[in-house]
């Protein structure tokens, strides 16, 4: 049987299948030829672009906005340097060994309390009124992804909301733990897996602040009337 006799069939794969690798290789999709411009600005995986980047955030001025969003501003002002406070102190913690001082104690205590007190009354207030009502005005507008049910930026800041609680209970309750731990590893490994939560945590606050003051809250003063923000008001006095 002679192995090298193509069907016509076969022989119009081929030639077609040439041509398609002749003209991908002109057209060199995927830049394997490429030459570097170097006005712009390359992208690595070793050097990500910044989440806190404003280029892709719509900003705008503090004092142009309502009341309302002025408000949860500047409440964001001052959780960002409690936020700051205990970062400082979970650091000091780490580099001392896991040593408590009082000053680390001090800061623990009053963050987990302000957190209780503050930063959950702030969030529940923003999902019974604020978010089910920015949530309608960005999907009539277009501001969504798809599906059967599309989510908007609100789907993400409450599932930040959920994280908060989580992360926030897990580095108490590690805290508490290693505390009462006799084997020093042990200790010292639960103590590290509390310094780990408590600092995704502060991350994730930060990121969290900064997507809603740049992006959500702006968006918000264009999309919401006047009468919308006179009863997000009436209703958070």
């Amino acid at each position: 049987m002679n192995t090298n006799h193509k069907t016509p069939e076969t022989v119009t794969k081929d030639l077609a299948l040439k041509a398609h690798k002749k003209k991908l290789k002109e057209e060199d999709p995927i830049l394997t030829n490429a030459t570097k411009d170097s006005t712009i600005k390359e992208l690595s995986a070793m050097d990500p672009p910044s989440a806190y980047s404003k280029e892709n955030t719509i900003g705008a001025e503090v004092e142009s906005m309502n009341i309302f969003l002025r408000n949860l501003i500047d409440e964001h002002q001052e959780v960002t340097q409690k936020v700051k406070d205990f970062d400082d102190a979970l650091i000091t913690f780490r580099n001392s060994g896991f040593s408590f001082s009082y000053e680390v104690s001090e800061a623990f205590n009053k963050f987990f309390v302000y957190f209780d007190e503050h930063i959950l009354p702030h969030n529940q207030k923003e999902e019974r009124y604020y978010f089910p009502l920015i949530h309608k005005k960005l999907i009539e507008s277009g501001e969504h992804g798809i599906g059967k049910k599309p989510k908007t930026a609100v789907d993400l800041m409450e599932d930040d909301h959920v994280k908060f609680i989580q992360l926030a209970s897990l580095c108490f309750n590690l805290l508490g733990l290693a505390s009462r731990l006799r084997d020093n590893e042990s200790r010292v490994i639960t103590y590290d897996l509390a310094f780990n939560s408590g600092r995704e945590l502060v991350e994730l606050l930060r990121l969290h602040i900064f997507r809603e003051d740049e992006t959500l809250f702006p968006l918000s003063q264009k999309l919401l009337s006047p009468e919308e923000f006179k009863w997000l008001n009436e209703q958070t006095v």
